[in-house]
């Protein structure tokens, strides 16, 4: 694999913050961006950051992965009314407020077709991306979708998975900003839905671009 290896955490419509991280990196078209799902919900700008990516699909190899929140809008067309009020709760109010619709099912077909096509993990040869968790004796193809795109590491931090690849995850929100890094697993959902920031790191290297809301980025 040429280039560098990139993973991006939960981004929640902070479009501001994802441009900021994106342009610090100087993301290259031989970088590979593997980013961790929950595209949308919470944030103010959902709609602009599925554009986003959507775009920056054409300026670097973008691997995107499927978050729970993803998935819920995904739902909406085949599951009762129920689950519409679920994802309300969840933040699926202000991406219909963003696309300036009443259901998922009116958001532009391109951005239903980024969701669809997203991936329930990737994986490199040291390396593995997941959503939210895994279990440590399944291999990633036979892991669940609960697991991989809800499970969290307040509820259990699982040990090193059987392949002995490290776990790249986002979903469990770190209040203080920081990633966690414990060998085995690195999660870097930096909270930037709350009072934290996103967080865009160089896998291999560990160097991060960090920023705010507004697209502050962190130290400058």
């Amino acid at each position: 694999m040429s280039g560098r290896l990139l993973t991006i955490g939960d981004i929640h419509g902070y479009t501001a913050a994802l441009d900021a991280v994106v342009t610090a990196a100087d993301i290259q078209p031989e970088d590979t961006l593997v980013a961790l799902g929950d595209y949308i919900d919470r944030g103010p700008d959902s709609k602009g950051t599925i554009q986003y990516l959507i775009d920056l699909s054409k300026r670097c190899r973008l691997i995107p992965i499927l978050g729970n929140h993803d998935q819920m809008a995904l739902a909406m067309g085949v599951m009762g009314p129920g689950a519409m009020d679920d994802w309300l709760k969840f933040g699926g109010d202000a991406t219909l407020r963003s696309y300036g619709c009443k259901s998922p099912g009116d958001f532009p077909v391109e951005h239903i077709d980024f969701l669809a096509e997203c991936l329930d993990y990737y994986e490199t040869e040291k390396y593995f991306f997941v959503h939210a968790s895994y279990q440590e004796d399944l291999p990633l193809a036979e892991q669940t979708p609960d697991i991989l795109r809800w499970d969290t590491l307040r509820r259990r931090v699982p040990g090193p998975h059987c392949s002995g690849k490290t776990a790249i995850v986002g979903h469990t929100a770190q209040p203080d900003g920081e990633i966690v890094d414990i060998g085995h697993l690195i999660c870097i959902d930096t909270w930037i839905y709350g009072e934290g920031r996103l967080t865009l790191m160089d896998v291999n290297s560990r160097e991060l671009w960090q920023a705010d809301k507004t697209g502050k980025l962190r130290g400058k």
